[in-house]
């Protein structure tokens, strides 16, 4: 079998609160890019955003219980974390920690990937979700 893949489309990221995952990833860059409901069962719906930042986009996606126990309980198959390429790792970090974010770590981590390393370090979303900043040195 052969298909062809292009790039990637779009990271899915079931959230328990669609307007607070809107807002932190609008204050890191993305828009609303579209929005509409899915259907959830016999009589229920779910919410869907495309928030987009150039050509990155995520989804976003609520699922219709009260208390989103299903997405809470989904485990298998999650994304752990999802990485930003970044021009400049240190005024990244810096940038973001001024804007009230807190990163993980202390402070960028070096790994010896590619051919002369890069270095990262993470923030938490509004459900813990991961969201890594990268520059490949």
């Amino acid at each position: 079998m052969q298909i062809q893949i292009r790039s990637l489309q779009h990271v899915g990221i079931p959230v328990t609160d669609i307007k607070r995952s809107e807002a932190f990833y609008q204050s890191l860059g993305f828009t609303n890019h579209m929005q509409a409901y899915f259907p959830y069962g016999e009589e229920d719906k779910g919410t869907c955003i495309m928030m987009q930042l150039g050509s990155i986009t995520i989804e976003l996606y609520e699922m219709p219980e009260p208390d989103n126990s299903e997405v809470r309980n989904r485990k298998n198959g999650h994304i752990d974390h999802i990485a930003f390429d970044v021009a400049d790792i240190d005024d990244t970090y810096q940038t973001l920690k001024a804007s009230g974010f807190i990163p993980i770590e202390p402070a960028p981590v070096k790994l010896d990937f590619w051919k002369n390393g890069c270095k990262y370090f993470n923030i938490l979303g509004p459900d813990g979700e991961r969201i890594e900043f990268n520059q490949i040195l």
